[in-house]
């Protein structure tokens, strides 16, 4: 892991990040590049990427709330996102296809993981794939069952992280 760093998303990385959603994401799961820029210039607090040789090769974003509804697909655009509020709702967790199987979405999720409880947030919340309940349980979120949501015409799993700030 030569060359890696872990740094808060700068308006520069909206193309190579809409890159990377756009390959890495199936049809309409992937965010478009105007939600991206609004994710950026939103809550860049909530937006890490990971660099390989100073080329962006993953990223997470989240929005903050008060209140959790992982179903709610208008939080996907930041509406209801409150940079104060106690609960963090990842958006999006991706790497690269040419990055992938080198541990960057563990160092991600661990360098987030730290700066969410460093902001003092109380708890973290996902929804995700089947494939990926156990890698996010690996990461020490606990499942919390299935979701009503249907993005991307895909069936959901919710998960919860509760973070000692």
């Amino acid at each position: 892991m030569n060359d890696v760093n872990i740094r808060e998303v700068r308006i520069q990385d909206l193309d190579r990040c809409f890159e990377i959603e756009s390959v890495s994401y199936a049809g309409d799961e992937a965010a478009s590049k105007e939600k991206i820029e609004n994710r950026i210039n939103t809550y860049s607090e909530g937006f890490i990427v990971l660099e390989q040789d100073k080329t962006v090769a993953g990223f997470i974003n989240c929005g903050a709330c008060n209140k959790v509804e992982l179903s709610d697909e208008e939080f996907k655009e930041l509406v209801g996102h409150d940079s104060e509020g106690k609960y963090v709702v990842i958006l999006s967790v991706v790497v690269h296809p040419d990055f992938q199987g080198k541990g960057y979405a563990k160092l991600l999720m661990d360098s987030f993981i730290e700066k969410m409880t460093n902001l003092h947030k109380k708890e973290i919340y996902l929804i995700c794939q089947t494939s990926l309940v156990d890698m996010y349980k690996k990461s020490g979120f606990v499942y919390i069952g299935e979701s009503q949501s249907d993005h991307g015409g895909l069936s959901w799993h919710e998960m919860s992280l509760p973070l000692n700030s």
